[in-house]
């Protein structure tokens, strides 16, 4: 034989129908790993590539082909829809704890935009949001691709907590390292194996501490990309906030993919109408990505740009708010008192601007100190980005925390009354 193999007719006719066969094999097969074959990449065009025709009309540019999205040790097809699973636990206490990551993958070329959500485990609309919004899509219709992980923290949505079971706060260690904290570790995992895909990324929100947020956006407007990305969200509320270290949009964005925080209502509760009105935000955002297209929206309305500051009690105890979330009100303004059932005195707290709230502490026992209102006062997207550029624009307490984030490895905790975000 000299060392050759001989390929009969019969076998190799037989070899190729079970290659095509493979190939039109349906979507729902991939729930094992597989060496999917990676299709050479499009042509791009060049610059002499004109059709050689009377007409003088550039020659068909085929549209750019769409490959399968390696994530998660999986391959997902083009035009199709996976729920995969990511190691939320870290084998802490020898636990694995499957997280759902869920990935719609167009059937058309396109950015990939991730949403996050349970951060911080009992911040529950968020994982609502997430849930409806993926519930949404179509494959088939979708250029690009969206990633959808409802909850990150699994071990503080269980308990209901805000933390991981050592205290840590999860959005304080981002990009995380592999040989940290148990809270570093997870972050690293998650920005790795999940983040690191994205072209853009939103991460929901509530706000802490028995305080309710309007919906918002927070972004650092001093970062371009960041600032375009804020304009696909329609006629929702936008704040700067540069943000700390650890916190995943800004580590996201320190790698390239343009992140925001979106606030929503409360936490420890599902909120039906700031629920809607957040999915409606994104579907506006899908909508101006090119992700989706949709003929309900027509003309997108625009952000409205505040700059906030937060108004704290002077004196504990008992908070009794005069005011709703969103409401405006004038200087002067009663916004709620502080009740002394000890002294049996009153004391208000009154508005210091003509402005909005736009966050605000429930009723409730308070402490000197405690922020109780976030007021915003409406300007331009221009000198919201001046202000933004100058450093003017950040409020007196800052919403994302007032110190330092923790050190890369998580060995130290966060005061929660620094928290905000």
């Amino acid at each position: 034989m000299n060392g050759h193999r001989i390929f009969r007719p019969a076998a190799l006719a037989g070899a190729l129908a079970a290659a095509l066969a493979a190939l039109a094999a349906p979507a729902a097969a991939q729930d094992f790993p597989v060496e999917a074959p990676v299709p050479p990449p499009a042509r791009q065009a060049l610059a002499g590539d004109e059709a050689a025709g009377e007409s003088g009309e550039p020659a068909h540019v085929p549209p750019p082909l769409v490959t399968p999205l390696h994530i998660l040790d999986r391959h997902v097809l083009p035009g199709t829809r996976m729920v995969l699973t990511w190691n939320g636990s870290q084998g802490y206490a020898g636990n694995d704890m499957a997280a759902p990551v869920i990935v719609v993958h167009g059937a058309q070329a396109g950015p990939t935009l991730c949403l996050t959500a349970g951060v911080h485990g009992d911040e529950i609309n968020g994982v609502e949001i997430v849930r409806r919004v993926m519930n949404t899509l179509a494959p088939e219709q979708v250029s690009g691709t969206v990633i959808g992980v409802p909850v990150v923290n699994l071990f503080g949505y269980q308990r209901g907590s805000r933390y991981l079971p050592d205290r840590r706060d999860l959005n304080r260690f981002f990009p995380g390292t592999r040989y940290g904290s148990v809270a570093s570790r997870i972050a690293h995992s998650f920005f790795e194996n999940v983040v690191r895909h994205c072209d853009a990324l939103v991460d929901f929100h509530t706000g802490s501490f028995d305080r309710s947020n309007l919906p918002q956006v927070r972004a650092d407007l001093r970062i371009p990309e960041v600032l375009e990305f804020t304009r696909g969200f329609g006629a929702t509320v936008v704040l700067h906030s540069k943000g700390n270290p650890g916190m995943l949009r800004v580590a996201a964005t320190a790698v390239g993919i343009p992140a925001v925080t979106f606030e929503v209502g409360a936490p420890a509760r599902l909120q039906p109408e700031e629920i809607e009105t957040a999915v409606a935000a994104i579907a506006r955002l899908m909508h101006k990505m090119g992700l989706v297209e949709s003929e309900s929206i027509e003309q997108e309305p625009q952000p409205i740009f505040y700059e906030s500051r937060w108004i704290r009690a002077d004196h504990g105890g008992l908070l009794i708010s005069d005011v709703e979330l969103g409401q405006r009100v004038r200087r002067g303004q009663r916004l709620g008192r502080v009740i002394d059932p000890l002294g049996n005195t009153e004391r208000d707290i009154v508005s210091p601007i003509f402005g909005r709230v736009l966050g605000m502490a429930q009723n409730q026992q308070v402490l000197p100190g405690f922020a109780v209102y976030h007021l915003g006062e409406e300007t331009s997207e221009e000198k919201a980005v001046e202000e933004a550029a100058a450093g003017h624009a950040e409020p007196p307490v800052e919403e994302d925390g007032e110190h330092g984030a923790p050190e890369a490895a998580g060995e130290r905790t966060r005061d929660p009354e620094d928290d905000f975000e």
